[in-house]
């Protein structure tokens, strides 16, 4: 598995923790937002930083979309 995938997984697993959630409903709200693909391919920034600051950044795709 690419190392950009392994970390995809974490972060939605992390995230849906954070969120009191699902991976499952997650990728599900991604995927109705269209931002699946951009979220991934944030691997460069987001493994780089806190996860806190990605969940912010997420929080923030969500609520603009």
């Amino acid at each position: 598995m690419a190392k950009e995938m392994e970390f995809f997984s974490f972060l939605m697993e992390q995230y849906a923790i954070y969120k009191g959630t699902t991976a499952n409903k997650i990728l599900a709200q991604f995927e109705e937002k269209k931002l699946t693909d951009f979220v991934y391919s944030m691997y460069e920034r987001y493994h780089a930083e806190a996860l806190e600051n990605a969940f912010d950044d997420i929080d923030r795709l969500l609520q603009d979309k």
